[in-house]
């Protein structure tokens, strides 16, 4: 499992993708601040399709780690309850 890693590059490429955007409105003389707001306006929901394979991968993991953390909150209930073994 490399959730890390993962969100690392998701949040990187969404991130690119605004930055590309942004600098491909700048060339064609849109004023900065308006190419920013544009660029993330139209890149973040972009990103959700191009990137939906590392986006998936993201869910993935996160789901696996909540089901890691959920035994281990269930495993503690029992022995607090006194029902597993010590």
């Amino acid at each position: 499992m490399h959730l890390g890693r993962d969100v690392t590059l998701y949040i990187g490429a969404r991130l690119g993708m605004v930055a590309a955007v942004t600098a491909l409105l700048v060339l064609v003389n849109v004023p900065l601040l308006v190419a920013l707001a544009v660029g993330v306006v139209v890149a973040l929901p972009l990103s959700l399709f191009v990137f939906r394979g590392l986006r998936t991968r993201v869910a993935q993991g996160l789901e696996e780690k909540q089901a890691v953390r959920r035994a281990e909150r269930e495993k503690l209930r029992a022995e607090l309850r006194g029902d597993g073994a010590a």
